[in-house]
């Protein structure tokens, strides 16, 4: 298996494709990445702009260039010694009529040869959609699109089909007669009963009477290719033929205005294996699975083989030939059973890198018996995130968060109610299902045979609404320690808020531990683990809509601990925290990966640094709110007696600008920065759904927000507070500058496997998708890393006094992560294998740094990282030397080196028994030290010895061989 040194995911799409990826491929190796990280690259519907609504996982994407342009790329990233990590999308495809696998199930239904591909309930208790797949797909009620005629038969050479718009649905092969035989005596007395192509269509009306189905599944495709190329011939041959199928379509499309003139359409779509339907009814009333409430996205059933098999098959090649050296899996929580799933891909893919995208709640941990290497990093993200958050100012930050919104808001509750507001609004369909379900096998036992559908429906809802991870993983009867745990907890919790339903709870208590009674056959038994695994795959989709798609842009305490996988109710971790958390890596997941920029994201890396800075000054943060609320209050508008913005909304924006806001402002264009603005505060407040939703927009609120936001960065010298604001920023913008760095070294030297996110080596002050897929400049990085690798050959000392004197073009992150990927390939193994240990800092200033260090053989690094420097040093000052640090230093276990190379700056160091901060960060805000021992102990690879006078990073071109 190749460990990556490091990953730099790119987000394909139709305007940056194979061809793109491949024209930056040289700057990646240059540097330092030795893993190409590809978002979903597999045939996706036409125009997607992320490839997660994947319509044919056998096929590379045409619209990326397909497979020669993938061979290409692929063999550009060989010659320069670039692996591949691929995103990969088990869990669903897209519900459309690209999708021929799905389309095929439409059409055919219980004879389709991929009826069990898809997660479809065909026996569902409702009569209107058994044995039928819904299709929420409509803009209003169905009985509208019917007689306003938006709903169109038509014929083309594959077939009979119904549109909405773009959508197309076919025609089962069976209902063909419908339309055929419409006034067939018309054509028969223009043609003749005798006439060639009439007897011909006869034919095809014979060949349709006797369809094969079931086991003669083979039969069956040929019959039906053989009756639709018949039928195409006539279309095509005979101009009688063909008007009169136009004009039987014609009339089965109806005349708006005569409602009767639909029967015909309306009888003909009764027939279908689908049925069409006003796309909320999907909320409520469904029989398929979606991925978490989208419902273009169906799930697949890759739990059974064959479609584990079919799905996989062209990932399997690709990693069978080393064109793919590591997977991705998406969504790991929605597959029925992921550790069978995971089993099954690690065997076919025995020495394969595999990272699964997993969300972990405070104190849970990754199964250990799971073949993977670890997660995607959301866990790393916030981890590091909450260093830079003060935590002996939560309380202040309490009351000043209180104080402006005239409200105390319980995270904890808000979480609860907006799990209720899912439960409700978005998945009642699917708890209506596994409500169901449960009547179903609980009415075997005479227990539970009085409890209704109501009491059962009460408890799960319950259940659902006070589960405190997003899943557990119970696929047999040996259940984990931690999930038995975790279900007791579930259980007892519930009782104590519906006790009512103590009843209920107690049964689904049972089922869900699986505490069989000893008369159950192994039918039942399984009918019971069926329910606990179904269960499982609905508490994640309810966890990320409840909490990351609604909690996270309502409670805005400190937004930048607001993020995918955060709990910010957690205010902050501790060193103490940090490095335990990278204990537990390198004893458990050395390799898992270390991410603070993902393409899921609510926000950059860069605007979580700045906003942190708050946390650090609660004082001057409050007073500025207090100020810019006077000043302006007089922009807002009130609608229907409600302030837009309201104040929790407001306080949501100031934040926001104090992350966001440019550099260069020149540069990027005020119009360009406000309107980003604004399209980022509509989706904000829509996922917020306090004010507005997508589900039902409120325009007057939306329009009301967005205006005095334009209103506030409106240029002029009237404009009193973006003055104020402009000063306020910068201040932020210096020390979020600092913070950002020492989250990169963090990032970069702590175990686990580094990601960059495409774009984000300069400053990434980026907002939620589609902003943070915003078209990246690589041509100006390309320029400015070699300008920065001239500046080391010629003088690094003059160097990194211009980059720390000029941090806006963003050179300065460039360098040190140029720097450290550097390193890394120079001590790899170290990187991959070393161990990790906390250092003692003594002094004033202790709680300041962040130092460890990581030891393989005789070479051991200290990295050491600044933080909460508002305390330390003024608006423009640099965090360096002895008037910053005084006497603030590291302690050195016994027996350390004394002689110490900085890996960035380049400095030489001796020490007795400790280090002091003001010699190391003299330079550089950062420092990486290598220990360095007289005689060529130590310190450099053996093939390096000879330039131990020379900083090994301007000479990556020697070690990347060895690397690789």
């Amino acid at each position: 298996m190749q460990i990556p040194l490091a990953t730099y995911r790119l987000q394909f799409s139709p305007s940056f494709d194979f061809q793109a990826a491949k024209a930056i491929v040289p700057y990646l190796a240059e540097l330092g990445i030795s893993h190409l990280y590809a978002s979903p690259i597999f045939k996706a519907k036409t125009g997607s702009t992320h490839g997660y609504d994947v319509v044919d996982p056998t096929q590379i994407n045409p619209e990326l260039g397909g497979e020669a342009k993938f061979e290409s790329l692929s063999a550009k990233l060989q010659e320069l010694g670039l692996k591949w990590l691929q995103d990969i999308v088990p869990n669903h495809m897209a519900f459309d009529s690209q999708n021929t696998t799905l389309v095929d199930v439409l059409e055919n239904g219980p004879d389709s040869q991929f009826l069990d591909y898809f997660d479809i309930n065909w026996n569902h208790p409702y009569e209107g959609i058994k044995g039928r797949v819904l299709a929420p797909f409509l803009g209003k009620f169905y009985g509208d699109c019917l007689e306003s005629g938006e709903l169109k038969l038509r014929y083309e050479e594959q077939g009979l089909s119904v549109n909405y718009y773009d959508l197309k649905f076919p025609i089962r092969i069976e209902s063909y007669t419908q339309v055929l035989t419409h006034q067939l005596d018309r054509l028969r007395q223009k043609l003749g009963r005798k006439h060639p192509d009439y007897v011909k269509l006869l034919g095809v009306l014979y060949g349709l009477k006797y369809i094969p189905s079931g086991e003669e599944g083979n039969e069956r495709y040929d019959q039906i290719a053989f009756i639709k190329s018949m039928l195409w011939e006539l279309w095509n041959d005979n101009p009688d033929v063909k008007q009169f199928i136009e004009e039987n379509i014609e009339t089965f499309n109806g005349e708006v205005g005569k409602p009767e003139s639909f029967n015909l359409l309306e009888t003909l779509l009764a027939d279908q294996f689908f049925r069409l339907s006003f796309w909320k009814v999907g909320n409520e009333e469904l029989n398929y699975r979606r991925f978490f409430t989208v419902n273009d996205l169906i799930s697949l059933r890759v739990e059974d083989k064959r479609v584990f098999e079919q799905t996989h098959k062209l990932i399997l090649k690709l990693v069978e030939e080393e064109k793919f050296h590591g997977l991705r899996i998406d969504h790991i929580d929605g597959i029925y059973d992921p550790a069978t799933y995971l089993f099954r891909l690690r065997d076919r893919a025995n020495h394969t890198y595999l990272t699964i995208e997993k969300i972990l709640e405070p104190h849970e941990e990754l199964p250990l018996n799971w073949p993977i290497q670890g997660t995607t990093g959301y866990d790393f993200l916030n981890t590091i995130n909450g260093l830079f958050c003060q935590q002996e100012n939560e309380k202040e930050f309490n009351r000043i968060y209180q104080r402006f919104i005239s409200a105390r808001m319980s995270c904890e509750k808000l979480i609860d109610d907006k799990k209720r507001l899912i439960i409700g609004k978005h998945l009642a369909g699917d708890i209506d299902n596994l409500a169901h379900f449960l009547k179903h096998i609980s009415g075997r036992y005479r227990y539970a045979s009085d409890f209704t559908l109501y009491g059962l429906k009460s408890a799960l809802i319950e259940i659902m609404a006070v589960f405190p991870v997003y899943r557990t993983y119970i696929n047999n009867e040996e259940i984990s320690t931690s999930d038995r745990n975790c279900i007791k907890q579930v259980i007892q919790h519930a009782r104590e808020n519906i006790p009512i339903f103590l009843n209920e709870l107690n049964l689904i208590e049972k089922f869900l531990l699986l505490d069989f009674d000893e008369y159950l056959t192994d039918e039942e038994k399984q009918q019971w683990l069926h329910f606990v695994m179904r269960l499982q795959q609905f508490t994640g989709p309810l966890m990320a809509k409840g909490v990351e798609d609604t909690v996270l842009y309502i409670y805005n305490r400190l937004i930048s601990l607001n993020e995918v996988g955060s709990h910010p109710q957690i205010f902050g971790n501790s060193i103490d925290d940090f490095h335990q958390f990278n204990q537990n890596r390198v004893a458990y997941w050395p390799h898992s990966m270390n991410a603070t920029a993902t393409h899921d994201m609510k926000r950059g890396e860069d605007v979580r640094t700045r906003i942190n800075v708050l946390s650090e000054i609660p004082q001057e943060w409050e007073e500025k709110l207090k100020q810019w609320k006077e000043m302006n209050a007089s922009q807002k508008m009130c609608i229907e007696g409600l302030d837009s913005p309201d104040p929790n909304d407001e306080y949501f924006l100031y934040q926001t600008l104090l992350g966001t806001f440019p550099f260069d402002i020149e540069a990027e264009g005020y119009d360009t920065y406000i309107q980003r603005i604004k399209d980022y505060i509509i989706k904000a407040i829509r996922e917020a759904k306090v004010y507005t939703a997508w589900l039902k927009p409120d325009t007057g609120y939306e329009d009301g927000f967005t205006k005095f936001a334009e209103r506030l960065l409106k240029p002029g010298k009237k404009n009193e507070f973006l003055e104020d604001f402009l000063a306020f920023q910068k201040k932020i913008q210096h020390y979020g500058v600092f913070n950002s760095l020492s989250q990169i070294l963090l990032k970069l030297t702590s175990p686990g496997v580094p990601d960059i996110y495409q774009g984000t080596e300069l400053w990434d002050l980026s907002l939620v998708d589609p902003d943070n897929r915003r078209p990246v400049d690589y041509k100006l990085r390309t320029k400015l890393l070699r300008g920065i690798k001239k500046g080391l050959d010629k003088d690094t000392p003059a160097l990194l006094t211009e980059l720390l004197k000029n941090p806006a073009d963003g050179r300065v992150k460039l360098f040190l992560i140029y720097q450290l990927l550097q390193v890394r390939q120079q001590y790899s193994e170290l990187f991959q294998r070393g161990d990790y240990q906390k250092l003692t800092v003594i002094g004033s200033w202790q709680e300041h740094i962040v130092t460890f260090s990581r030891t393989w053989g005789e070479t051991t690094l200290i990295a050491i990282a600044p933080r909460f420097l508002t305390r330390l040093i003024k608006e423009n000052e640099l965090p360096l030397g002895e008037h910053i640090w005084h006497e603030t230093r590291i302690s050195l276990p016994p027996g350390s080196s004394r002689r110490w190379k900085d890996l960035i700056s380049g400095q030489t160091l001796n020490s007795e028994d400790t280090l002091l901060i003001r010699d190391i960060l003299s330079q550089f805000p950062v420092a990486l030290l290598v220990n360095q021992e007289e005689g060529g102990k130590g310190g450099l690879p053996k093939d390096t010895e000879e330039e131990a006078t020379v900083t090994p990073l301007e000479k990556p071109s020697k070690t990347r061989k060895k690397a690789a």
